[in-house]
């Protein structure tokens, strides 16, 4: 009798080298993040449970894990080649960290709170860091920041920061930006500058700022102004 057998082909990806047979290694590989310091009352939440448990300094630190800081009390965690300082009164979730050998991904879901970060790419490849908040994203490649869910300030490289309906605007070092929460838009670099620069009213002359000429005018540094005179 003649059998007839089905084979199911299945395609494996291989490295055959000097004789030898090597299964290919997945393109990236999810890590873990870990506490390099820990101080006052730092918590975790697994992902799947609902108990918090108390986090000491070289715990590791999964994917979907919740992180929460309480008064006094701040955490110092490493992800990847990244440095995440967590301010207190903070809760935050780490949602991927992944790497391969040239490139490195994190990212972060910041609940409340602020977060310091130092953003730093592997050796000759690059770092894509998102931090989310309800009403903002920041994505950045190869910086230094500071994020309290609404507010940036961005000390080192570039931040491109953008509100929850997408519309963004590029931070460079020494900017600053914020949600504007009427029209849920970010507000340039440029405008918050020129706000910081518009004088407080005077004690006693009520919220609004001065109308008509007494209204100060306002010129941002390395502004184009033009001055012209009319003659009676």
């Amino acid at each position: 009798m003649n059998y007839k057998k089905n084979y199911q082909k299945q395609i494996v990806p291989v490295l055959v080298l000097s004789g030898i047979l090597f299964f290919a290694p997945n393109v990236y590989a999810q890590e873990t993040a870990s506490f390099r310091e820990v101080s006052g009352t730092v918590e975790i939440k697994s992902p799947g449970s609902s108990l918090w448990a108390k986090a000491a300094a070289g715990d590791k630190i999964a994917n979907n894990t919740v992180i929460s800081t309480g008064f006094k009390s701040t955490a110092v965690i490493l992800a990847g080649n990244s440095v995440i300082v967590v301010q207190p009164v903070t809760r935050l979730s780490l949602e991927e960290i992944i790497q391969n050998q040239n490139d490195e991904r994190v990212g972060l879901y910041l609940q409340t709170g602020k977060i310091r970060a130092q953003v730093n790419p592997p050796a000759g490849g690059r770092s894509d860091f998102t931090v989310r908040s309800p009403t903002a994203t920041a994505s950045v490649r190869g910086t230094s920041f500071e994020f309290d869910t609404e507010n940036l300030r961005v000390d080192e490289g570039r931040v491109q920061y953008a509100s929850a309906n997408g519309r963004g605007v590029s931070v460079a070092a020494g900017g600053v930006s914020y949600v504007n929460e009427t029209n849920n838009t970010v507000i340039t670099p440029f405008e918050a500058a020129a706000e910081l620069l518009t004088p407080a009213p005077p004690p006693g002359s009520g919220s609004g700022a001065p109308a008509g000429d007494n209204a100060p005018v306002i010129i941002p540094p390395g502004s184009d102004v033009r001055v012209s005179f009319d003659w009676d």
